[in-house]
């Protein structure tokens, strides 16, 4: 039996609630056409160096770092719906964080549309949804090189898959800790540049809405193509995480909580600490337990050895030692 000072473990922080987590999905899809396609919108190279993949990747690192740890930093309906085929976000969460997406999203490019009408030069509505219709995703015509929609719809495809793979990738348990908001952030940058000539880079149905509500019919009539594609991406890498993925990752987020497994991967070290301080308090229970049925099952076995009999008739000496060792074995 083993003896030792109990050590009581910290307190685990207390899980954020359903209205916390639809904040921060809105923040951060805020922050990301706030800033992502504010920087498409008003840079120059004199002005504003920062390229615009740059800016919109690095807009999604900031925002996960910020609030990654409050909801896990989707600010996407398309890695929001992959991550809960891949088994990682409770599916009760799925609606609520889309419409938060989408709000969010809305209200970023509503403050940059406001802001371009100020401009006396563009005070008229048709050049301003001239503007937000170039800023905004699509293929043929609307393509910045004239893309059909079959490549435009491979390109959003592949693209989204390659980037929710390294959302589950770096969210891990297994993943590097403090990793997860650089690597989503510039995987996210490479990614929008790669395709950019194609499409605008979507890889975000909020972001494609958010910027054809106020651009012209043409970008309204493509938006479909933007929901599609990112969603059948995300969801084709979900369900082959689903299929090889981690099944302890998989029961904590579908067991019935409301929790986010990538939320997780953002969350500070005092967290992280106190839950493996839980984790190693459980195991020493375990432990004591395990040597304490131990004691218990040898201490019959020492006290009940079996008298020494003569060998039967006809049966020698040798015969017994042999059935005795067969039974035994």
């Amino acid at each position: 039996m083993t003896t030792g000072i109990s050590v009581p473990p910290a307190a685990k922080p207390a899980e954020f609630g359903v209205v916390s987590k639809l904040v921060a999905e809105a923040f951060g899809t805020f922050l990301l056409t706030f800033g992502g396609l504010g920087v498409a919108l008003f840079s120059s190279p004199s002005s504003a160096p920062i390229p615009t993949p740059f800016a919109v990747g690095l807009s999604i690192a900031v925002g996960i770092a910020a609030v990654g740890h409050v909801s896990g930093g989707h600010f996407n309906p398309a890695v929001t719906l992959g991550l809960a085929v891949a088994g990682r976000t409770n599916w009760r969460l799925v609606p609520g964080y889309i419409a938060s997406q989408l709000v969010g999203g809305i209200l970023g490019t509503l403050i940059l549309w406001v802001t371009v009408r100020t401009l006396p030069s563009l005070s008229s509505g048709n050049n301003v949804q001239t503007i937000f219709t170039q800023l905004s995703n699509g293929v043929d015509d609307l393509s910045p090189s004239k893309f059909p929609m079959a490549g435009g719809l491979l390109a959003e495809v592949v693209a989204t898959a390659a980037f929710v793979a390294i959302i589950l990738f770096v969210t891990s348990k297994r993943a590097v800790k403090g990793m997860a908001p650089w690597a989503i952030g510039l995987g996210l940058a490479v990614l929008v540049q790669a395709i950019a000539p194609i499409t605008n880079a979507s890889l975000n149905p909020a972001r494609s809405t958010a910027t054809a509500v106020f651009a012209e019919g043409s970008a309204i009539g493509q938006l479909w193509i933007f929901w599609a594609a990112p969603i059948l991406g995300a969801v084709i890498t979900g369900l082959i995480f689903r299929g090889f993925g981690s099944p302890d990752e998989l029961h904590s987020a579908t067991a019935g909580g409301i929790g986010d497994i990538t939320a997780e991967a953002t969350r500070d070290d005092a967290a992280r600490a106190s839950e493996l301080a839980d984790q190693e308090a459980a195991a020493a229970e375990g432990t004591a337990a395990e040597d304490d049925a131990a004691v218990d099952a040898d201490a019959p076995e020492s006290s009940a050895e079996p008298a020494p009999t003569e060998p039967g008739p006809g049966r020698t000496t040798d015969d017994d030692a042999r059935d005795f060792f067969d039974k035994n074995r």
